[in-house]
């Protein structure tokens, strides 16, 4: 539930909705960006929104224990030139005592797809509940 509500979040593609999930001194890296607090982190989706057009995002819950959750995820989008990417990631989450994420740690890698590759079909905003997830796509 929580990975999905994540999700849901995202997809949004609204900064300041977003970082509510995090306690106000989360501490993120974002591929090579480092961001400490909310501030930063509006900051920094806001930039990442502003160049990953069309974003559609997909988790995946792959592990927990106690106050941290492992997750996968992949997203697509496309650039102001219309090229487009798939890009693959892992998550480490850790939450503090009232259930806000501290710690966000993401690897991705990028690659590029051909527009009529494309896998993630909706329109923009939630995922639709029948769309498949990651594991059904074989990602």
């Amino acid at each position: 539930m929580k990975v999905r509500l994540a999700e849901d979040g995202w997809n949004t593609r609204d900064p300041e909705r977003v970082s509510l999930a995090y306690s106000i001194d989360s501490r993120w890296r974002n591929r090579a960006e480092f961001a400490n607090g909310r501030a930063e982190i509006v900051a920094l989706l806001t930039r990442k929104w502003q160049r990953e057009l069309e974003y559609r995002l997909i988790k995946e819950l792959w592990a927990f224990t106690g106050a941290r959750i492992a997750v996968r995820f992949a997203y697509e989008c496309h650039d102001d030139s219309r090229n487009w990417f798939r890009s693959y990631g892992n998550e480490n989450w850790e939450f503090d005592e009232h259930g806000l994420m501290i710690h966000r740690y993401a690897c991705i890698n990028d690659l590029p797809i051909r527009e009529s590759e494309r896998l993630f079909h909706w329109p923009l905003g939630r995922r639709p509940d029948d769309h498949p997830g990651l594991s059904d796509l074989a990602l």
